[in-house]
C-alpha cells in the first residue's frame, strides 16, 4: 500500500452479517425460504380476488421479503467483490445467488398475478391507502405487463439464469479478476495498469497501452464468445417477449421513452465535431503534434496537478464542497467516513473501478473505489458518495420504490462532482493550474458523455449485426474502431491491438445499454447546475427533495420544479453547451 496515501477504510461487512457461515446469515436464509412458502401459501392463485387493503397488506410483505432477500444478496455480493480471485469466495457468492433464485422462484406469481388485474379493478382497488401508496411500484411493475410470458415460462426463465447470464457473467467478472499484465518489472492488475495510462511519462502510457492490448487479445476468444453468447441470449428473450428492439427492456427499466433516449443519442452525436474532435484538435496542438497515439487520450497536460493526495485530504475536499452547497446534504455524506462503508485500497482480485452499492433500506449502502490518490480519484470519492447520498436519502421509500431508473441514478453523483469540481477550481493558485483542471474536467465529462455514447452505438451496432450470426473477434473489433474513430476524430491514430479494447467493459456483459445512462445523468446535472447558478430560490430543498423521491416520481415530475423538461430536444443541447463551454474557455487560454 502506499504510505503517503495514509490509512485507507476497508468495509465492516458486519453490519451485514458476522461472516460467510456465521448463524446469524444461516436463519436469515433460513427464514427467507420459510416466509416466502408461507406468502405462496396465502396468495398463489388469489391475487386478483383481494381487495384493496388485503392486496395492501400483501405488497407489505412482499417488500419485507424483498429488503431480507436484498442483504442476503449484498453480503454475497460485497463479499466477493473484496477478492474475485478468491475461488472460496466465488463458491460462497454463486451459492448464496442460486439459494436465492430458488427462493425467488417462489415468489414470481405475485407481480405476474398483479399484471392480470385489469386496470379499471385496479384502480378501484387503489382508493385503499395502504394499496395507494404503493402506486408508484405497482405503475412500474405493470410497464412489463404486454410483455410477460405464461407463468410457467417465467419461472423457468428465473430458475435457469443461474446457469445462463449470470455463470457468463460471472465468469467475464473472473476473467477480468485473474488477468495480470506484464508492465517492465512488475505484473500489474487490471486497475493498476489502466491507472499508467493516465501517468506524466509518455513511453509509461505506451507500455501500459500496449501490454493491456497483449492481454486482452491474448483472451479475446473467451471475451468474444461471452460477448456472443449474452448478446444471443437477450435476443432469445427479446424475441419471445415482443420487445420491439433490443433498447426496449432498458429504456421500459429506466422508466423513460424510447423518444428521449434517441433524442439524447442524436444531439450527442451532432455534437463530437464541437465537443470531442475540436479538444483533441487542441490537445494535439498543446502537445505539439497533428496527431496523437490513442493512449494519449486521458494523458495529463504538462501543467496537471500530479500531487499525491492523502486519503484524509480527499475526504476534507469532498465534504466542504458537499458542505457548501447544503450542510444536509453533507452531514449525510460523512456518515460514510470511519463507518466501515468505505473500501479505498487497490488490492489484486478486488472487484476494479467504482461503486456505490445500495444494499437495503434497512442496512446502509457501501461504496467500493480503487484510491491511488490522484485528482481523478478524489472526483471518483465525490461521484460514489453522492450515489451514496441518494441512496440513504431515498431509503425511507422502502424496498421496492429507494432504487432510482438508470437515468436518474448518475444525478447524485455527477452533481456531486460538479461540485468537487467547482471548488478545487476556485482554488487554483494560477493560470495554467487552471487550464489544466478545466482540461481535466472536458476530458472527464467526454469520457462520461461522448465515450458513453459511442459505446452505446457499438453495443447498438453489434445487437443488431449478431442477428446475422455469431461475430467473429475481428468483426466485433471493426465495429469499435469505427465507432471509436467517429466519436474521437482525426486527432488519434489508433494500433492494431486497440480493437480488443471493448472487451474489458464489464457494462456491456452486466446491463446491457446502461451506458447511456451516464451521458443522461452528465447532461441532466449540467442542465441543473446551470439552474443551481442562476440563482433559482430553494433550490437546495428542491434538490434534497428531488433525491428523497427515490424511484416514486418519474423525470418529468423531477424535474418540473427546476424548470426543466427531458422530453424537449433543446433540454440536451443545453447540457452539451456547458461542455463547450469550457472547450471554449480553453481555446481562449
Amino acid at each position: 500500500m502506499n504510505a503517503m496515501l495514509g490509512d485507507l477504510p476497508t468495509w465492516k461487512l458486519s453490519d451485514l452479517y458476522s461472516s460467510p457461515t456465521g448463524p446469524d446469515l444461516e436463519n436469515d436464509l433460513k427464514r427467507a425460504g420459510a416466509d416466502a412458502d408461507a406468502f405462496a401459501r396465502d396468495y398463489e392463485g388469489k391475487i386478483a380476488g383481494l381487495g384493496g387493503a388485503e392486496l395492501g397488506k400483501a405488497v407489505a410483505r412482499f417488500e419485507a421479503l424483498q429488503d431480507l432477500m436484498g442483504r442476503i444478496g449484498s453480503y454475497a455480493s460485497l463479499y466477493y467483490a473484496q477478492d474475485m480471485a478468491d475461488p472460496e469466495r466465488g463458491r460462497f457468492s454463486q451459492n448464496v445467488s442460486e439459494a436465492l433464485t430458488d427462493i425467488g422462484s417462489k415468489l414470481l406469481f405475485f407481480r405476474l398475478e398483479i399484471n392480470k388485474i385489469e386496470d379499471a379493478d385496479l384502480a378501484a382497488k387503489m382508493k385503499e391507502p395502504a394499496l395507494a401508496k404503493y402506486g408508484p411500484w405497482l405503475r412500474d411493475v405493470r410497464v412489463f405487463r404486454p410483455h410477460d410470458l405464461s407463468d410457467e415460462l417465467e419461472k423457468y426463465i428465473h430458475d435457469q439464469s443461474v446457469v445462463g447470464s449470470s455463470a457468463w457473467s460471472r465468469l467475464f467478472d473472473e476473467t477480468i479478476a485473474r488477468l495480470r499484465y506484464p508492465f517492465r518489472n512488475e505484473v500489474l492488475t487490471e486497475p493498476q495498469i489502466l491507472d499508467k495510462l493516465s501517468s506524466k511519462d509518455a513511453d509509461v502510457r505506451r507500455d501500459a497501452a500496449k501490454s493491456f492490448g497483449k492481454v486482452q487479445g491474448d483472451n479475446i476468444a473467451i471475451f468474444s464468445l461471452v460477448t456472443n453468447t449474452l448478446i444471443k441470449d437477450k435476443e432469445i428473450d427479446d424475441r419471445w417477449r415482443k420487445y420491439p428492439r433490443s433498447q426496449s427492456f432498458r429504456n421500459l427499466a429506466n422508466v423513460v421513452e424510447d423518444e428521449v433516449v434517441d433524442a439524447l443519442v442524436a444531439s450527442v452525436k451532432a455534437a463530437y465535431p464541437r465537443l470531442a474532435h475540436r479538444y483533441y484538435k487542441l490537445k494535439a496542438k498543446w502537445f505539439g503534434v497533428d496527431r496523437m497515439p490513442y493512449w494519449d487520450r486521458n494523458a495529463p497536460l504538462p501543467e496537471h496537478d500530479d500531487r499525491v493526495i492523502p486519503w484524509n485530504e480527499a475526504e476534507r475536499i469532498v465534504l466542504d464542497a458537499y458542505h457548501a452547497f447544503s450542510p444536509e446534504l453533507a452531514a449525510v455524506g460523512r456518515k460514510f467516513f470511519g463507518s466501515g462503508w468505505i473500501d479505498a485500497p487497490a488490492r489484486p482480485g478486488k472487484s476494479p473501478g467504482a461503486f456505490a452499492h445500495p444494499t437495503v433500506p434497512s442496512a446502509h449502502p457501501y461504496l467500493l473505489l480503487n484510491y491511488q490518490g490522484k485528482v481523478r480519484d478524489v472526483m471518483t470519492l465525490a461521484h460514489e458518495l453522492g450515489h451514496g447520498v441518494h441512496q440513504v436519502l431515498a431509503a425511507r421509500q422502502g424496498a421496492l420504490m429507494a432504487d432510482t431508473p438508470l437515468t436518474l441514478a448518475e444525478t447524485a453523483s455527477v452533481f456531486g462532482e460538479m461540485l468537487t469540481f467547482q471548488s478545487l477550481l476556485r482554488s487554483a493558485p494560477d493560470a495554467s493550474t487552471r487550464k489544466a483542471m478545466l482540461a481535466g474536467k472536458v476530458e472527464d465529462m467526454l469520457n462520461t458523455v461522448v465515450r458513453q455514447i459511442a459505446f452505446y452505438d457499438f453495443e447498438s451496432r453489434l445487437h443488431a449485426a449478431r442477428r446475422q450470426g455469431e461475430l467473429t473477434p475481428d468483426a466485433i473489433g471493426e465495429v469499435w474502431m469505427a465507432v471509436q474513430s467517429e466519436s474521437l476524430g482525426p486527432a488519434f491514430t489508433f494500433d492494431d491491438e486497440y480493437k480488443y479494447y471493448w472487451s474489458y467493459i464489464g457494462h456491456f456483459i452486466h446491463s446491457p445499454f446502461y451506458v447511456y445512462a451516464y451521458a443522461f445523468g452528465d447532461c441532466l446535472v449540467n442542465s441543473l447546475y446551470a439552474a443551481y447558478q442562476s440563482g433559482q430560490p430553494d433550490f437546495q430543498a428542491k434538490y434534497l427533495e428531488m433525491l428523497e423521491a427515490g424511484g416514486v416520481k418519474r423525470h418529468k415530475e423531477l424535474l418540473a420544479p427546476f424548470g426543466l423538461d427531458a422530453s424537449d430536444p433543446a433540454f440536451w443541447d443545453k447540457g452539451l453547451g456547458v461542455i463547450a463551454g469550457f472547450v471554449d474557455e480553453l481555446e481562449k487560454i
